[in-house]
């Protein structure tokens, strides 16, 4: 019995480590993107219930999942300052170096207003290069501008 959306997450995080299973089969069978899938698995997106159920089947979770992993999350995973995983810390320091010029960029190009958050999508892939293969990320987010009243 899952007595919190983090126990969920632990059993999914485990589950899928001793199945074998990779994130894009895993998103196929749930009929997301894999970005959005690994993230709801993590704990920070809400599944329909029949996603829920596709869910409970691949991980072999108990039916107490379901309402856990239905239910709104309390979304970002950082506590306090910066993260202590590398990879993870390399994207906050991206974020502290470059979002100020980000800011500026965005800002310049629509105006006084933010990029969704909500409204987003996300992709992750492999670029082949000489120099070793690189990371790809593609981000796009809906303009939000703030509105006088």
């Amino acid at each position: 019995m899952y007595t919190s959306r983090e126990e969920v997450t632990e059993a999914i995080v485990i589950a899928r480590v001793r199945k074998g299973l990779n994130w894009a089969d895993i998103a196929r069978q749930v009929g997301r993107s894999k970005e959005w899938t690994t993230c709801a698995c993590l704990g920070q997106m809400v599944f329909s219930e029949d996603e829920a159920r596709t869910v409970i089947g691949l991980f072999d979770l108990d039916q107490t999942a379901l309402p856990w992993l239905c239910a709104v999350p309390y979304k970002g995973s950082f506590d306090g300052g910066a993260p202590g995983d590398p990879l993870l810390y390399r994207w906050y320091e991206m974020l502290s170096v470059y979002g100020p010029a980000l800011k500026e960029l965005i800002h310049e190009e629509f105006g006084d207003g933010i990029m969704s958050a909500i409204d987003f999508r996300m992709q992750v892939g492999r670029e082949a290069d000489p120099a070793g293969d690189r990371v790809r990320v593609t981000i796009s987010g809906k303009f939000l501008p703030y509105r006088p009243y």
